[in-house]
């Protein structure tokens, strides 16, 4: 991979973290529940860390990280996305959520896979692992949400 491949991929990455803020940001704003708007803007601030991150990149070497391994438990993987509606359901906010979060994680797990570098392919799978930490959170709302107990 050249450096301008490098470039293009940290370039992407860091738009679909800008992406990523807006998002959690809008849903946030939008949101009554004092714990989901706390959740909301928790991610928000850490997909800003992430964009910071990139771009730091674009300018220095790849620095070693670690970061402790996150399960994905593939609660969100299968759930139909819901329509984006300003009056959506906090339930179906949470599966856009989801979904942006996988979308992530698997486009750093792809990138990589694709890598050749040993650096940066230890950085691509710190960045997945992250997303995955944020779906995990995510997906379990969701199941506590979407399928409250009753008695």
């Amino acid at each position: 991979m050249t450096p301008e491949d490098y470039k293009k991929i940290i370039s992407n990455a860091i738009n679909r973290e800008v992406e990523a803020y807006t998002f959690y940001k809008t849903v946030s704003d939008k949101v009554k529940d004092a714990n989901l708007k706390k959740l909301f803007n928790e991610l928000a601030g850490e997909e800003t860390k992430h964009r910071e991150f990139l771009q730091g990149l674009l300018s220095k070497d790849v620095k070693a990280l670690k970061f402790s391994a996150a399960k994905d438990y593939k609660v969100g993987d299968n759930i139909k996305t819901p329509d984006l509606k300003p009056d959506m359901k906090p339930v179906d906010g949470l599966v856009v959520a989801i979904k942006k979060e996988l979308e992530a994680m698997q486009m750093y797990t792809a990138l990589a896979n694709n890598s050749e570098d040993a650096q940066q392919k230890k950085m691509f799978l710190e960045l997945a692992n992250m997303e995955r930490g944020h779906k995990a959170r995510l997906e379990d709302i969701y199941v506590n949400t979407a399928f409250a107990e009753s008695w």
